[in-house]
Protein backbone atom coordinates (compact mmCIF):
# COMPACT_ATOMS: atom_id res chain seq x y z
CA UNK A 1 0.00 0.00 0.00
CA UNK A 2 2.53 2.48 -1.24
CA UNK A 3 0.05 5.49 -1.43
CA UNK A 4 -1.04 4.44 2.62
CA UNK A 5 0.72 8.37 3.78
CA UNK A 6 -1.63 10.27 1.49
CA UNK A 7 -4.38 8.38 2.31
CA UNK A 8 -3.86 8.93 5.93
CA UNK A 9 -2.86 12.26 4.88
CA UNK A 10 -6.83 12.66 3.45
CA UNK A 11 -8.45 11.24 6.29
CA UNK A 12 -7.14 13.74 8.73
CA UNK A 13 -7.90 16.55 6.55
CA UNK A 14 -11.76 15.20 5.75
CA UNK A 15 -12.87 12.52 8.19
CA UNK A 16 -13.84 15.32 10.87
CA UNK A 17 -17.13 13.74 12.30
CA UNK A 18 -19.87 11.14 13.07
CA UNK A 19 -18.47 8.11 11.86
CA UNK A 20 -15.88 9.12 9.85
CA UNK A 21 -14.22 10.93 13.01
CA UNK A 22 -14.93 7.56 14.58
CA UNK A 23 -12.52 5.68 11.94
CA UNK A 24 -10.05 8.08 11.93
CA UNK A 25 -9.74 7.84 16.30
CA UNK A 26 -10.26 3.99 16.19
CA UNK A 27 -6.82 3.99 13.30
CA UNK A 28 -4.59 6.39 15.95
CA UNK A 29 -5.61 4.61 19.28
CA UNK A 30 -4.87 1.02 16.87
CA UNK A 31 -1.52 2.93 16.01
CA UNK A 32 -0.81 4.00 19.27
CA UNK A 33 -1.54 0.53 20.84
CA UNK A 34 1.37 -1.05 18.88
CA UNK A 35 3.76 2.05 19.17
CA UNK A 36 3.47 1.28 23.12
CA UNK A 37 4.36 -1.86 22.77
CA UNK A 38 1.32 -3.95 22.19
CA UNK A 39 0.22 -6.85 19.84
CA UNK A 40 -3.61 -6.72 17.96
CA UNK A 41 -5.90 -9.57 17.44
CA UNK A 42 -8.23 -9.30 14.56
CA UNK A 43 -11.58 -10.91 14.09
CA UNK A 44 -13.29 -11.63 10.35
CA UNK A 45 -16.57 -12.30 10.24
CA UNK A 46 -19.42 -11.32 7.12
CA UNK A 47 -17.72 -12.59 3.90
CA UNK A 48 -14.02 -10.39 4.59
CA UNK A 49 -12.24 -12.87 2.58
CA UNK A 50 -15.11 -12.78 -0.79
CA UNK A 51 -15.21 -8.91 -0.40
CA UNK A 52 -11.22 -9.43 -1.28
CA UNK A 53 -9.92 -7.63 2.54
CA UNK A 54 -6.99 -9.36 1.87
CA UNK A 55 -5.85 -6.58 -1.06
CA UNK A 56 -5.59 -4.86 2.46
CA UNK A 57 -5.33 -7.18 5.37
CA UNK A 58 -2.25 -8.99 3.58
CA UNK A 59 0.05 -6.06 4.19
CA UNK A 60 -0.65 -5.68 7.77
CA UNK A 61 0.28 -9.18 8.71
CA UNK A 62 3.23 -8.98 6.25
CA UNK A 63 4.36 -5.38 8.22
CA UNK A 64 3.51 -7.06 11.46
CA UNK A 65 0.36 -4.78 12.11
CA UNK A 66 -1.92 -8.09 13.15
CA UNK A 67 -0.69 -10.81 15.44
CA UNK A 68 -3.32 -13.10 15.20
CA UNK A 69 -6.73 -13.63 13.12
CA UNK A 70 -9.98 -15.30 14.93
CA UNK A 71 -12.42 -15.91 11.89
CA UNK A 72 -15.33 -18.03 10.40
CA UNK A 73 -14.87 -21.05 8.54
CA UNK A 74 -16.27 -19.37 5.96
CA UNK A 75 -13.61 -16.74 5.58
CA UNK A 76 -10.98 -18.87 6.26
CA UNK A 77 -11.79 -20.66 3.08
CA UNK A 78 -13.08 -18.00 0.73
CA UNK A 79 -9.44 -16.18 0.33
CA UNK A 80 -8.50 -19.59 -0.90
CA UNK A 81 -11.35 -20.04 -2.91
CA UNK A 82 -10.38 -15.86 -4.51
CA UNK A 83 -6.89 -17.47 -4.57
CA UNK A 84 -7.45 -19.90 -7.35
CA UNK A 85 -10.64 -18.89 -8.97
CA UNK A 86 -10.55 -15.40 -9.37
CA UNK A 87 -11.34 -15.23 -12.89
CA UNK A 88 -14.19 -17.52 -12.60
CA UNK A 89 -15.88 -15.26 -9.92
CA UNK A 90 -19.40 -14.13 -11.21
CA UNK A 91 -20.45 -10.12 -10.06
CA UNK A 92 -23.87 -9.25 -9.99
CA UNK A 93 -24.33 -5.34 -9.51
CA UNK A 94 -27.79 -5.82 -9.57
CA UNK A 95 -28.44 -8.17 -7.30
CA UNK A 96 -31.47 -6.83 -5.49
CA UNK A 97 -33.73 -7.23 -8.86
CA UNK A 98 -32.99 -10.87 -8.80
CA UNK A 99 -36.10 -12.92 -8.80
CA UNK A 100 -36.26 -16.36 -7.15
CA UNK A 101 -36.23 -17.62 -10.61
CA UNK A 102 -32.88 -15.30 -11.26
CA UNK A 103 -31.62 -17.04 -7.87
CA UNK A 104 -32.45 -20.53 -10.11
CA UNK A 105 -30.87 -20.32 -12.83
CA UNK A 106 -27.87 -19.01 -10.85
CA UNK A 107 -28.20 -22.04 -8.93
CA UNK A 108 -28.41 -24.16 -12.11
CA UNK A 109 -24.80 -22.22 -13.64
CA UNK A 110 -23.70 -23.52 -9.97
CA UNK A 111 -22.62 -20.35 -8.83
CA UNK A 112 -23.22 -19.27 -5.55
CA UNK A 113 -23.81 -15.84 -4.43
CA UNK A 114 -22.92 -13.59 -1.72
CA UNK A 115 -24.68 -10.49 -2.15
CA UNK A 116 -23.31 -9.18 -5.58
CA UNK A 117 -20.66 -12.31 -6.01
CA UNK A 118 -20.83 -15.28 -6.91
CA UNK A 119 -18.09 -18.33 -6.08
CA UNK A 120 -17.95 -20.66 -8.78
CA UNK A 121 -18.56 -24.37 -7.05
CA UNK A 122 -16.49 -26.18 -9.79
CA UNK A 123 -13.43 -23.94 -9.97
CA UNK A 124 -12.97 -22.85 -6.26
CA UNK A 125 -15.19 -25.16 -3.98
CA UNK A 126 -14.17 -28.95 -5.58
CA UNK A 127 -10.16 -27.11 -6.31
CA UNK A 128 -9.86 -26.79 -2.82
CA UNK A 129 -12.02 -29.81 -1.87
CA UNK A 130 -9.15 -32.22 -3.79
CA UNK A 131 -6.51 -30.73 -2.23
CA UNK A 132 -7.63 -30.67 1.32
CA UNK A 133 -9.24 -34.08 1.05
CA UNK A 134 -5.27 -35.01 0.50
CA UNK A 135 -4.27 -33.73 3.72
CA UNK A 136 -7.48 -35.39 5.73
CA UNK A 137 -6.30 -38.59 4.33
CA UNK A 138 -3.22 -38.48 5.25
CA UNK A 139 -3.80 -37.04 8.51
CA UNK A 140 -6.04 -40.14 8.83
CA UNK A 141 -3.20 -42.44 7.87
CA UNK A 142 -1.00 -41.03 10.07
CA UNK A 143 -3.02 -40.36 13.53
CA UNK A 144 -2.19 -36.73 13.11
CA UNK A 145 -4.75 -34.10 14.24
CA UNK A 146 -5.10 -30.74 13.38
CA UNK A 147 -6.71 -27.16 13.24
CA UNK A 148 -8.93 -26.27 10.13
CA UNK A 149 -6.30 -23.66 9.75
CA UNK A 150 -3.41 -25.92 9.74
CA UNK A 151 -4.35 -27.75 6.60
CA UNK A 152 -4.56 -24.60 4.55
CA UNK A 153 -1.31 -23.67 5.85
CA UNK A 154 -0.08 -27.04 4.85
CA UNK A 155 -1.60 -27.42 1.35
CA UNK A 156 -0.15 -22.72 1.02
CA UNK A 157 3.60 -23.92 2.00
CA UNK A 158 3.51 -27.36 -0.16
CA UNK A 159 3.23 -24.95 -3.41
CA UNK A 160 0.75 -27.47 -5.03
CA UNK A 161 -2.17 -25.05 -6.04
CA UNK A 162 0.91 -22.38 -7.29
CA UNK A 163 -0.06 -23.21 -10.72
CA UNK A 164 -3.57 -22.66 -10.33
CA UNK A 165 -3.15 -18.68 -9.30
CA UNK A 166 -5.25 -16.25 -10.63
CA UNK A 167 -4.13 -13.38 -8.00
CA UNK A 168 -1.30 -12.08 -6.66
CA UNK A 169 -0.74 -14.13 -3.55
CA UNK A 170 0.96 -10.67 -2.35
CA UNK A 171 -3.25 -9.65 -1.77
CA UNK A 172 -4.03 -12.72 -0.23
CA UNK A 173 -4.66 -12.46 3.13
CA UNK A 174 -4.48 -16.18 4.26
CA UNK A 175 -1.08 -16.82 2.10
CA UNK A 176 0.86 -14.01 3.86
CA UNK A 177 -0.75 -15.49 7.41
CA UNK A 178 0.76 -18.69 6.42
CA UNK A 179 4.24 -17.71 5.38
CA UNK A 180 4.38 -15.54 9.07
CA UNK A 181 3.10 -18.66 10.84
CA UNK A 182 0.29 -16.20 12.35
CA UNK A 183 -2.30 -17.75 14.87
CA UNK A 184 -5.21 -18.24 13.43
CA UNK A 185 -8.46 -19.34 15.60
CA UNK A 186 -11.55 -20.90 13.59
CA UNK A 187 -14.61 -21.43 15.59
CA UNK A 188 -17.71 -22.97 14.56
CA UNK A 189 -15.62 -24.42 11.37
CA UNK A 190 -18.56 -27.11 11.04
CA UNK A 191 -20.74 -24.29 9.16
CA UNK A 192 -18.48 -23.84 6.98
CA UNK A 193 -18.75 -25.28 3.27
CA UNK A 194 -15.33 -27.23 3.71
CA UNK A 195 -16.60 -28.20 7.28
CA UNK A 196 -19.98 -29.74 5.31
CA UNK A 197 -17.70 -31.81 3.40
CA UNK A 198 -15.77 -32.81 6.14
CA UNK A 199 -18.99 -33.96 8.09
CA UNK A 200 -20.14 -35.53 4.39
CA UNK A 201 -17.07 -37.96 4.66
CA UNK A 202 -17.76 -38.73 8.44
CA UNK A 203 -21.17 -39.60 7.67
CA UNK A 204 -19.92 -41.87 4.57
CA UNK A 205 -17.51 -43.57 7.26
CA UNK A 206 -13.80 -41.93 5.40
CA UNK A 207 -12.72 -40.27 8.58
CA UNK A 208 -13.43 -39.59 11.96
CA UNK A 209 -14.42 -36.30 13.10
CA UNK A 210 -11.35 -36.46 15.50
CA UNK A 211 -8.80 -36.01 12.47
CA UNK A 212 -10.20 -32.01 12.59
CA UNK A 213 -9.59 -30.45 16.23
CA UNK A 214 -13.03 -28.34 17.48
CA UNK A 215 -14.03 -25.77 19.07
CA UNK A 216 -13.06 -26.70 22.70
CA UNK A 217 -9.48 -27.66 21.82
CA UNK A 218 -9.43 -24.04 19.70
CA UNK A 219 -10.35 -22.49 23.30
CA UNK A 220 -7.89 -24.02 25.34
CA UNK A 221 -5.36 -22.86 22.32
CA UNK A 222 -6.54 -19.56 22.48
CA UNK A 223 -6.43 -19.38 25.93
CA UNK A 224 -2.47 -20.39 25.71
CA UNK A 225 -2.28 -18.05 23.23
CA UNK A 226 -3.63 -15.46 25.21
CA UNK A 227 -1.79 -16.09 28.80
CA UNK A 228 1.35 -16.15 26.91
CA UNK A 229 1.21 -13.28 24.72
CA UNK A 230 -0.20 -11.12 27.43
CA UNK A 231 2.51 -12.20 29.77
CA UNK A 232 5.02 -10.14 27.25
CA UNK A 233 2.54 -7.62 25.60
CA UNK A 234 -1.00 -6.07 26.20
CA UNK A 235 -3.36 -7.42 23.18
CA UNK A 236 -5.66 -5.49 21.66
CA UNK A 237 -8.89 -6.54 19.61
CA UNK A 238 -10.12 -5.37 16.35
CA UNK A 239 -13.49 -6.67 15.44
CA UNK A 240 -15.35 -6.93 12.24
CA UNK A 241 -18.97 -7.33 12.10
CA UNK A 242 -20.12 -9.85 15.00
CA UNK A 243 -21.16 -13.28 15.52
CA UNK A 244 -18.92 -16.36 16.76
CA UNK A 245 -15.65 -14.70 15.17
CA UNK A 246 -15.94 -12.13 17.53
CA UNK A 247 -17.70 -13.08 20.50
CA UNK A 248 -15.74 -16.59 20.72
CA UNK A 249 -12.12 -14.82 21.54
CA UNK A 250 -13.01 -11.51 23.51
CA UNK A 251 -14.75 -14.28 25.87
CA UNK A 252 -11.62 -16.01 26.58
CA UNK A 253 -10.76 -13.11 29.37
CA UNK A 254 -13.76 -13.99 31.73
CA UNK A 255 -13.21 -17.54 31.23
CA UNK A 256 -9.58 -17.28 32.47
CA UNK A 257 -10.18 -15.07 35.35
CA UNK A 258 -13.39 -16.24 36.55
CA UNK A 259 -13.88 -19.87 35.46
CA UNK A 260 -9.89 -20.64 36.14
CA UNK A 261 -9.59 -17.92 38.97
CA UNK A 262 -6.35 -16.41 36.99
CA UNK A 263 -7.45 -12.87 38.30
CA UNK A 264 -3.95 -11.78 36.98
CA UNK A 265 -5.24 -11.90 33.95
CA UNK A 266 -5.51 -8.71 31.80
CA UNK A 267 -8.33 -7.80 30.13
CA UNK A 268 -8.01 -6.46 26.33
CA UNK A 269 -5.85 -3.65 26.09
CA UNK A 270 -7.88 -2.22 23.10
CA UNK A 271 -11.25 -2.60 21.63
CA UNK A 272 -12.43 -1.34 17.94
CA UNK A 273 -15.90 -2.77 15.83
CA UNK A 274 -16.71 -2.04 12.33
CA UNK A 275 -20.69 -3.46 12.49
CA UNK A 276 -23.75 -2.15 10.87
CA UNK A 277 -25.82 -3.70 13.45
CA UNK A 278 -28.22 -1.94 15.77
CA UNK A 279 -28.20 -2.38 19.54
CA UNK A 280 -31.56 -4.66 20.37
CA UNK A 281 -32.68 -7.35 21.30
CA UNK A 282 -29.73 -9.05 23.27
CA UNK A 283 -27.51 -8.49 19.77
CA UNK A 284 -23.90 -9.37 20.55
CA UNK A 285 -22.98 -7.49 17.09
CA UNK A 286 -24.34 -4.42 18.19
CA UNK A 287 -23.87 -4.27 22.11
CA UNK A 288 -21.87 -1.35 22.91
CA UNK A 289 -18.62 -1.78 24.25
CA UNK A 290 -19.41 -0.74 27.57
CA UNK A 291 -21.78 -3.50 27.78
CA UNK A 292 -18.59 -5.91 27.76
CA UNK A 293 -17.33 -4.27 31.00
CA UNK A 294 -20.24 -5.87 32.97
CA UNK A 295 -18.75 -9.18 31.18
CA UNK A 296 -15.12 -8.56 32.84
CA UNK A 297 -13.75 -8.52 28.97
CA UNK A 298 -12.91 -4.71 28.74
CA UNK A 299 -11.89 -2.18 31.60
CA UNK A 300 -14.05 1.07 31.84
CA UNK A 301 -10.26 2.84 30.72
CA UNK A 302 -9.48 0.69 27.94
CA UNK A 303 -9.52 2.52 24.55
CA UNK A 304 -12.87 1.60 22.60
CA UNK A 305 -14.18 2.68 19.40
CA UNK A 306 -17.34 1.88 17.03
CA UNK A 307 -17.70 2.30 13.83
CA UNK A 308 -21.16 2.14 12.36
CA UNK A 309 -20.26 1.28 8.37
CA UNK A 310 -19.72 -1.08 6.05
CA UNK A 311 -16.52 -2.97 6.85
CA UNK A 312 -15.64 -3.18 3.50
CA UNK A 313 -15.67 0.74 2.80
CA UNK A 314 -14.21 1.47 6.11
CA UNK A 315 -11.53 -1.52 6.52
CA UNK A 316 -9.16 -0.95 4.24
CA UNK A 317 -9.44 2.96 4.76
CA UNK A 318 -8.29 1.68 8.44
CA UNK A 319 -6.09 0.01 7.48
CA UNK A 320 -4.13 2.21 4.76
CA UNK A 321 -4.20 4.63 8.13
CA UNK A 322 -2.16 2.47 10.61
CA UNK A 323 0.06 1.54 7.39
CA UNK A 324 0.80 5.10 6.72
CA UNK A 325 4.48 5.66 8.19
Amino acid sequence: MNDAPQIRSFLDHHFRHFNAAALVDAARGYRRHLDGGGKMLVTLAGAMSTAELGLSLAEMIRRGKVHAVCCTGANLEEDLYNLVAHDHYVRIPHYRDLTPRDEEDLLARHLNRVTDTCIPEEEAIRRIEAAVLAEWDEAARTGARRFPHEFFYRILASGRLEAQYQIDPADSWLHAAATAGLPLFVPGWEDSTTGNIFASHCIQGRFRPAVVKGGIETMIELADWYRRETAAAPLGFFQIGGGIAGDFPICVVPMLRQDLELDETPLWSYFCQISDSTTSYGSYSGAVPNEKITWEKLAAASPKYVIESDATIVAPLLFAYVLGD
